[in-house]
């Protein structure tokens, strides 16, 4: 090899044509270095929320564990802006709050209804494999049958403590939108308390004959004013061993050097996906002649290449 080495630096070095030929090599190598760095795969905001560990906006951010379900995607009803969004089995639904303090988030079903919009809903469901379930919110089944009020019907799911929200809901005019008169009986309403998906991970409407469902996540300091009340559904989540491997550190060294934390699939190790479009095994503050790759590739013969040449060149010289 050092023969060889030594042949080819005299080849060069005795070959004016060569010589010339080196700035050009070095510019074919390295041009692609020094463009402007591709846009980063991973983004810590979608639409109007901040978007941090463990949620992630594509394949590669976040935690592995979210990313089947949560992604940034665009609304077909905001105008094409972008938005958070929790996919499951029933439907995708807009996320609209995130509090990373207390691990909870809060979805906006489309089809839910509220004080000023009723329609009927489709089911609501989660994904059994999904790191989340359901979460502080109070679920208002609206136009059920009157036997599902029944103290008599087995078993027993609304909560006569919390009939109060039926009545104040049932004086909103889009009730009839149901089918129901202005100011129906309350008895075809029910808050569904503690509230629980069946084994299909869904809150099922059908089966209970219900036509729609309004959930409140807080009542805020107008519990009798349904115009004013919180609606979404909250959810919870966990983090599992993945999450637990002292990523609470790395994470925060790598949000704190303005990257965003993700992952290399398919081992699912831990990247953090820096601004200039490079990804680091530590922080965006800490380059080194190792773990550093473009966004979404992880290192390759041909990357590891590059790094060949230059030592080759820096020898010739």
């Amino acid at each position: 090899m050092f023969q060889l080495s030594v042949s080819v630096s005299l080849l060069l070095r005795e070959t004016p044509v060569m010589e010339q030929l080196i700035p050009i090599v070095l510019i074919l190598v390295f041009a692609p270095l020094l463009t402007l760095a591709p846009s980063p795969a991973c983004v810590d905001t979608c639409g109007s929320l901040s978007v941090k560990y463990p949620f992630g906006t594509g394949v590669g951010c976040g935690s592995p564990r979210f990313q089947p379900y949560i992604c940034c995607s665009q609304s077909s009803s905001d105008g094409g802006a972008d938005q958070l969004v929790l996919r499951t089995h029933t439907g995708v639904y807009p996320i609209t709050d995130i509090s990373y303090k207390d691990a909870t988030f809060t979805v906006t079903p489309p089809l839910m209804s509220n004080c000023t919009s009723m329609q009927p809903s489709p089911n609501l469901g989660l994904d059994w494999a999904s790191p989340f379930q359901l979460g502080p919110s109070a679920f208002i089944l609206l136009a059920c049958p009157p036997s599902l009020t029944s103290k008599a019907s087995p078993p027993p799911i609304c909560d006569p403590s919390l009939s109060h929200l039926c009545a104040s809901i049932y004086t909103c005019p889009s009730v009839v939108s149901l089918g129901l008169p202005l100011f129906p009986p309350t008895n075809t309403c029910c808050v569904y308390s503690p509230a629980n998906f069946n084994t299909k991970g869904e809150l099922d409407l059908h089966a209970l004959k219900c036509a729609a469902y309004a959930s409140v996540v807080t009542l805020g300091d107008y519990p009798t004013d349904p115009t004013r009340w919180e609606y979404g559904v909250a959810f919870k989540y966990t983090q599992g061993k993945f999450d637990n491997y002292g990523m609470d550190t790395r994470c925060y060294s790598c949000e704190s050097s303005g990257g965003v934390c993700g992952y290399a699939p398919p081992s699912n190790s831990f990247l953090c996906v820096c601004n200039n479009g490079f990804n680091t095994s530590s922080n965006c503050n800490d380059y080194g002649l190792e773990g550093i790759w473009g966004s979404g590739s992880p290192p390759t013969l041909g990357r590891l290449g590059g790094g060949f040449w230059l030592g080759w060149v820096f020898w010739l010289a």
